[in-house]
């Protein structure tokens, strides 16, 4: 992998259909899927906190994060109104797409988007591990934290985990 050219940069305006149809690839055979506006609702609120991975200069993945109060997280079927003032980051959408998944790309990934947080003054990012993630984020750093309840339409088994910058 030493050829490949690793990139994270903020989600531009023209991202928004791969964003879309890698998200619904994802999550819509678990119901997980939010579609289109409400994942631009979550763009709209914090343009500043969502990126994507570029890999060799082709759409790799993305990130859609926002400040959210800790312990708190949105739910799949709404849209978002308005922004939170919060050091805590939530890394609430994270997918990379199916050609690059498996290579080892999340952690370099990760270590962007806790730098850039860093810079951006967030002293903690959280999330909602679905999909049974949970065990590449623990590998991560991220802690479990079984006394959140979490909306309904994340499914009985997603965990809400966090970690310290």
């Amino acid at each position: 992998m030493a050829e490949d050219t690793i990139r994270l940069r903020r989600l531009a305006d023209d991202d928004w259909d791969e964003v879309v149809a890698l998200e619904a690839r994802a999550y819509a055979e678990s119901g997980l899927s939010e579609g289109p506006e409400v994942l631009r609702s979550r763009g709209r609120v914090s343009p500043g906190t969502c990126f994507v991975l570029e890999h060799n200069g082709e759409f790799g993945g993305y990130l859609l994060a926002l400040p959210y109060p800790r312990g708190a997280c949105p739910e799949l079927t709404l849209a978002e109104g308005a922004g939170f003032e919060s050091d805590n980051l939530h890394a609430h959408d994270f997918v990379i797409t199916e050609e690059l998944r498996a290579r080892g790309l999340s952690p370099h990934f990760v270590r962007e988007i806790e730098q850039e947080a860093r810079s951006q003054g967030f002293g903690r990012i959280s999330m909602v591990a679905v999909q049974r993630s949970h065990i590449l984020w623990r590998r991560l750093g991220f802690v479990a934290d079984p006394a959140v309840g979490l909306p309904v339409s994340y499914g009985t088994e997603a965990v809400y985990m966090s970690k310290a910058l």
